[in-house]
């Protein structure tokens, strides 16, 4: 299954009570499809997963399938610090139509590389999906090794990407020359989609391509048709909006670029808190610097 350049980890809207917003889900999953995402992640961290009760989880995915209708695939967030109950979602994810499974590094017990490997190996032997590892030690609190990587890449079948959060590019570079070439990493950081593609990476998990996906895409055709300084533009110009998506913690920068976009997203569950009148407003302010240099490497599509 390829799961295209770029994933989008998809947030999930609230209502006002703090019920999830499904009609306002389905047209985030309409409008993820029609601008750029590639695959969609429900239920990653950027779905405010920590806050769902698992009857929630469950629904969300089996939602996310029968709504993206075999367009674009999805990948379920099935990951826990329990190998058990991983296990147990990464069923319900299955009977549910994912078309893979996405499984976050045990967070807060810590297991050592020899743990790590047999928690993902143990859950990889449950199901037939194609498993994307999700490396991200700045929440987790652990690392997955690259050695570790390698090796689970290359002893079990169906675990066939990673997720690299981890924000070191020497490590992602290790992992890239070591495995074998149907072995893909992802970033997981948007700042970093370009660098790791020149070092032979697939893509990106990303949070921005809510907004900006189709800029995104723009920018990895250009470097895949050669035209660097133009994915070097985009890429720049990126960056700063980049910063602002997550200078407050994920996902309340996104949900409130959602609300520009005319979606009905910014409220998040508690410990999550919506933006303050003065952080909205410096990311307005970068927001729109945005749009305006987008404008001069978007008419670069039609020249």
């Amino acid at each position: 299954m390829d799961f295209g350049r770029i994933g989008t980890a998809m947030i999930t809207p609230f209502k006002k009570d703090g019920t999830i917003n499904y009609p306002e889900l389905e047209r985030i999953i309409n409008h993820l499809i029609d601008n750029g995402t590639d695959s969609i992640i429900a239920c990653g961290t950027t779905s405010e997963n920590p806050t769902m009760s698992t009857e929630e989880k469950i629904e969300v995915v089996r939602f996310t399938v029968e709504k993206a209708a075999g367009r674009v695939p999805v990948i379920a967030g099935t990951g826990d610090n329990e190998t058990a109950y991983s296990i147990m979602m990464t069923h319900k994810a299955e009977e549910n139509g994912a078309n893979g499974i996405m499984l976050v590094t045990p967070y807060y017990n810590k297991p050592n590389q020899r743990g790590m490997y047999a928690h993902f190996e143990t859950i990889a032997k449950e199901t037939t999906l194609p498993i994307m590892l999700y490396n991200v030690p700045g929440r987790t609190g652990a690392n997955i090794l690259a050695e570790t990587t390698i090796a689970l890449s290359k002893d079990v079948p169906n675990i066939t990407c990673i997720k690299e959060a981890s924000g070191n590019l020497d490590q992602m570079g290790d992992i890239i020359e070591n495995v074998n070439s149907d072995f893909l990493v992802y970033s997981g950081d948007d700042g970093l989609t370009l660098p790791l593609l020149a070092i032979g990476g697939r893509g990106i998990i990303s949070v921005a391509s809510h907004v900006v996906g189709k800029d995104m895409q723009q920018m990895v055709r250009a470097f895949e048709e050669g035209r660097h300084q133009e994915a070097a533009q985009i890429h720049r110009a990126l960056l700063p909006l980049v910063r602002a998506l997550f200078a407050q913690p994920n996902p309340s920068p996104i949900k409130y670029a959602m609300t520009k976009l005319g979606f009905d997203t910014l409220d998040v569950r508690m410990p999550m808190m919506e933006m303050l009148p003065e952080e909205k407003a410096a990311f307005d302010d970068i927001w729109n610097t945005y749009q305006a240099k987008a404008e001069q490497f978007r008419a670069l599509q039609t020249n």
